[in-house]
């Protein structure tokens, strides 16, 4: 069923809060605090995931209450993203200074821009997070009785892509984005191209396979 997927996303957008290129995004931009408390809360959720969704099939309410947690992890994720990429396009800046004139085509042309857009996106996802926190303390749920698992399992994360890691299923797409970049060399200008889907598709593991791509590193 389809809440079966929730625990798993839920676990996921909560790694990504930790990790250590979105810590350093969010601190640079004054954010921190907001990045610990949506974390914070993603794990309070997680806690209390397994117990709703076995209680979720006599619930009407509680079903309710997690498809809207639902949307708000996916809404999280994407926000997450951003950070993401915005610290992959700083690294490649401070790393290669003839990149970027093409980087600044695909990123907020203003730092204090990007600061002021993704403050009123991290908080409009925190102010929804915690009111289903609030309203999760209504229901009595229990925590989840697997004390081994850890709570964060992917609490160490990296901000590159381990380039010896072989990543499946995702040939096809890198391939076709590397031909649409290389195909633009002879172009005045460099066309955006954006990679969009829901939360937990992989669009930040293709991004950071296009980067690491030797031919793309060669040509930019």
């Amino acid at each position: 069923m389809a809440e079966s997927l929730l625990l798993p996303l839920v676990r996921g957008v909560a790694g990504k809060a930790a990790d250590a290129l979105v810590q350093t995004v969010t601190r640079m931009c004054g954010l921190e605090d907001d990045r610990e408390t949506l974390e914070r809360h993603l794990l309070a959720v997680q806690c209390k995931l397994a117990n709703a969704e076995g209680r979720s099939q006599s619930n009407a309410y509680l079903r309710s209450w997690m498809e809207k947690l639902k949307a708000v992890a996916y809404e999280a994720d994407d926000v997450l993203d951003d950070f993401q990429y915005e610290g992959l396009r700083r690294e490649a800046r401070i790393g290669k200074s003839t990149s970027r004139k093409v980087l600044s085509y695909v990123t907020y042309h203003s730092p204090l821009l990007f600061r002021f857009a993704m403050s009123r996106k991290l908080k409009s996802v925190l102010s929804k997070i915690k009111e289903l926190v609030e309203e999760m303390k209504m229901f009595g749920l229990e925590n989840s009785g697997n004390r081994q698992e850890p709570l964060h399992p992917w609490r160490e994360t990296h901000s590159k892509l381990d380039e010896s890691t072989d990543i499946f299923g995702r040939d096809d797409d890198k391939e076709r984005v590397v031909k649409l970049l290389l195909d633009q060399q002879d172009q005045q200008k460099v066309q955006v191209l954006p990679i969009f889907g829901m939360g937990g598709l992989g669009k930040t593991t293709l991004a950071k396979m296009v980067y690491n791509d030797q031919e793309v590193q060669q040509h930019f």
